[in-house]
């Protein structure tokens, strides 16, 4: 573990081109997270690892094609929970990330499961497109944060937008779960603190999408008749068609 540095404050993001002061650098809210593994959980806090090297970032980059904001790199550079280590032979998708780090489940991933999975997702997505081109199961500037085992669940980082979202295997991806990934490891934090993360009206608190009203007959109608589809998230364009040819 190594201290971390600010932003200078009214640095420019360079995925979203909006200033952020010193209270959004990611590295202060991951801060807070450590902080409290280290009290309260410190073998989880010793399995986060050393800091990262921008030779082992730039490698990851190359290797998957896309270029890493800065507020992963920053992240990555304070921790990176894989530290050069590599998976043995026959090892699940998630090798080496890190449990008892976020109250959602999954498994926080550091470089080398980072690129496992993303991977594994790019090419589950070419081999097995699918059916609406509008709304794939993977995007190329998705890059993913956490994980379970078998990569069926986790939270990614949008490269372009800095947004935070998530996947799961029984429904489709869902974006904009939370503005950035400072705002998704405050929430992190504040739930391992037992403080509610409800009140959005600080600077960068996570701002959890709240399903639409008018979506709640789809979702009632489509569970009634055998559809599987989340409490949150974008309806699948093919149960939404369904549920309006029923009417």
């Amino acid at each position: 573990m190594t201290d971390q540095q600010s932003l200078p404050p009214g640095e420019a993001s360079p995925v979203s081109g909006v200033l952020r002061s010193e209270a959004e650098d990611p590295r202060q809210a991951w801060r807070r997270v450590t902080t409290w593994l280290e009290q309260h959980r410190p073998v989880v806090f010793d399995a986060l690892g050393g800091p990262g090297t921008e030779a082992a970032i730039s490698e990851a980059e190359a290797r998957m094609g896309v270029k890493l904001p800065r507020e992963m790199r920053q992240w990555l550079l304070v921790n990176d929970i894989d530290a050069g280590r590599r998976p043995e032979v026959r090892s699940p998708l998630v090798a080496l990330g890190c449990q008892d780090v976020l109250p959602s489940g999954g498994l926080l991933l550091g470089l080398t499961d980072i690129e496992r999975v993303y991977r594994h997702k790019m090419d589950t997505e070419e081999m097995q497109p699918s059916p609406d081109p509008e709304h794939p199961s993977w995007r190329k500037e998705w890059v993913p944060v956490s994980a379970e085992t078998d990569g069926h669940y986790g939270i990614f980082l949008n490269t372009r937008t800095g947004t935070v979202g998530s996947w799961s295997r029984s429904s489709d991806p869902e974006e904009h779960e939370y503005p950035s990934l400072f705002a998704f490891f405050q929430d992190v934090a504040d739930h391992l603190e037992g403080v509610s993360s409800g009140d959005c009206s600080g600077p960068g608190r996570a701002r959890r999408l709240d399903p639409r009203h008018e979506d709640s007959p789809v979702r009632v109608w489509a569970r009634t008749n055998g559809f599987l589809v989340n409490d949150r998230g974008r309806i699948p364009a093919s149960v939404r068609q369904a549920y309006e040819d029923s009417l």
